[in-house]
């Protein structure tokens, strides 16, 4: 098959180019490179069945082009990561909505497969973990620039299921928790990086807030299957599936665990949100996902053990260097933990 992957240069998308180029199929990525890298396809790059088209996927003249030469979209383009969103609001809603927008309606008009890739922070800021795929949402105030991503991906899901429930788009829906491993960068506030960005180089490992808040971090290699499955699965269309692991861990916890197999002699120290990101920051105290749905359907369950990716990130960054991973924050309030 001929895939088209948005945001194929990507951390999870050039993962998705190498699996799928190594089943047989042909794949054409589509990126603009803001934060996406031509070292991320590098290894792929001179392979007969790889193409890579620097543009926006707002450009409906190469879209639409692209999409009516595949056989099945894979939409991951969006952007990502705490720091980015707080910063660019405009950018970030732009992006998410009106790219998925020009996405779906030219897939409409070739009547394409589309899978889009959604994030657990379509649950907001509920309680109830395991966040099942049909639990409601709970957003925070619009003044909160905070909540524009997850505001943003609600509506590409609620437009992606409406142009599959009124024109019948084979539509699926792939909601990721906190996906991890090499080729991440810690650049835009993902946090296993820039923990081991900041641990190899000797900085202050910073954890935001008191550090108690949990998350469950799946490897990439575990969710590109998933992503696999669900695109060769008719049952999977019109549904939304939730894909992460199932381990919690404390961002505290996981500041201690990277400090020690880093070697490393920094500091852990809780810095505020508001010094960390903006004035009011919100955050989501625990975030754990029920894999019952996908498990049913397609038998998936994530594998590969944390310390494992954790290992091969700092082998990652050992090998590529760390010049675009550390943020500097401003001076402030600070609290050594560790």
């Amino acid at each position: 098959m001929r895939f088209l992957i948005t945001g194929g240069a990507g951390f999870i998308g050039s993962h998705l180019s190498e699996d799928l180029l190594a089943a047989g199929h042909s794949v054409v990525a589509i990126d603009d490179l803001s934060t996406g890298r031509m070292h991320n396809v590098e290894s792929v790059s001179n392979n007969k069945e790889f193409q890579l088209v620097v543009e926006s996927i707002t450009n409906t003249t190469v879209m639409d082009r692209l999409v009516s030469e595949c056989d099945i979209i894979v939409h991951l383009a969006a952007a990502v990561g705490v720091e980015l969103i707080v910063r660019s609001p405009v950018h970030t809603i732009e992006t998410n909505v009106m790219g998925t927008e020009n996405v779906l309606r030219t897939a409409r008009r070739y009547r394409k497969k589309i899978l889009i890739a959604s994030t657990s922070e379509i649950y907001g800021k509920l309680n109830n973990v395991p966040f099942k795929e049909d639990d409601d949402s709970l957003m925070g105030a619009t003044t909160r620039h905070r909540w524009a991503y997850a505001t943003s991906k609600a509506l590409d899901e609620f437009l992606a299921l409406a142009y599959h429930k009124e024109m019948g788009l084979p539509v699926v829906i792939f909601r990721l928790f906190n996906t991890i491993g090499p080729r991440q960068r810690g650049r835009y506030g993902m946090v296993v990086p820039r923990f081991v960005s900041q641990a190899l180089s000797g900085s202050d490992i910073t954890v935001y807030g008191d550090g108690n808040q949990s998350r469950c971090f799946c490897d990439v290699r575990d969710v590109i299957p998933a992503i696999k499955s669900l695109a060769e699965s008719s049952e999977a269309e019109g549904r939304v599936f939730n894909i992460g692991a199932k381990d919690e861990i404390s961002i505290l916890d996981l500041a201690r665990k990277v400090k020690d197999m880093c070697n490393s002699q920094s500091k852990i120290i809780l810095v505020p949100y508001e010094q960390a990101t903006e004035e009011g920051f919100e955050d989501m105290r625990r975030r754990i996902p029920d894999i019952s749905r996908i498990n049913d359907l397609i038998g998936w369950n994530p594998s590969i053990a944390l310390d494992d990716t954790i290992a091969d990130i700092i082998k990652q960054f050992k090998e590529d260097g760390l010049s675009d991973t550390i943020t500097e924050l401003p001076n402030g309030e600070r609290v050594v933990v560790d």
